[in-house]
Order: C-alpha cells, then sequence, then structure tokens
C-alpha cells in the first residue's frame, strides 16, 4: 500500500489495477474535489456531480452552482451511485478523466 499524500483513509480491498493510486502508479497531484456519483455505468469510470458557490461581486452575493467530472473508479474502491466521494487530479487519463477516486463514503 503506497503513501499517495493526500489525508484519506485506505482502501479495504488489494486491486491489479496500473491506474490505482494506492496499488498502481499512478501520482496524485493538484485539486482535491468532493461530490456524489451519480453515474456509474461506464467501465471503471463514475460521474461525481460537485455543487459550490461561485460569488457575484457585482451583487456581492453567492449563487449555487454544479459541474460534472469524469474519475477513473478502482476496484479496490468500487464507488456506486449515491456515494459521497472525494477526487484527486491526477495525469490525464482519457479524452474526458483527469481524475481518480480516493475515498468512499456510503451515504
Amino acid at each position: 500500500m503506497r503513501n499517495i499524500g493526500i489525508e484519506v483513509k485506505n482502501p479495504d480491498k488489494e486491486c491489479e489495477d496500473v491506474n490505482c493510486p494506492f496499488h498502481g502508479k499512478l501520482p496524485v497531484r493538484g485539486q482535491v474535489l468532493e461530490g456524489m456519483v451519480i453515474s456509474d455505468k461506464a467501465q471503471k469510470t463514475v460521474v461525481v456531480l460537485r455543487t459550490y458557490l461561485k460569488k457575484i461581486r457585482k451583487y456581492e452575493r453567492f449563487e449555487p452552482r454544479r459541474s460534472k467530472i469524469s474519475a477513473h473508479n478502482p476496484p479496490c474502491i468500487n464507488a456506486k451511485v449515491g456515494d459521497v466521494v472525494k477526487i484527486a487530479e491526477c495525469r490525464p487519463l482519457s479524452k474526458t478523466k483527469s481524475f481518480v477516486v480516493v475515498e468512499k463514503r456510503a451515504s
């Protein structure tokens, strides 16, 4: 089990995935975001819905915004729809995937 440099709980299972930050050789760097899994239909991929507040300077108020982020889902974590997950930025794994799931909290 590798130390990935982020304060997260290590997964219970082992896996043979090369793109797993814990058991493979994928380094993580940059942003660490949190959101809810809304789709797990693609193979080894989840879509994470992230909601955040954006400040509108003119009116000095905040407005809620949301974005969908595709992330790699290693077999040792295996996040499902409805789980709240923590994702970390990594090198681009495909055209749309530049994040990997590093922690799961069942909800």
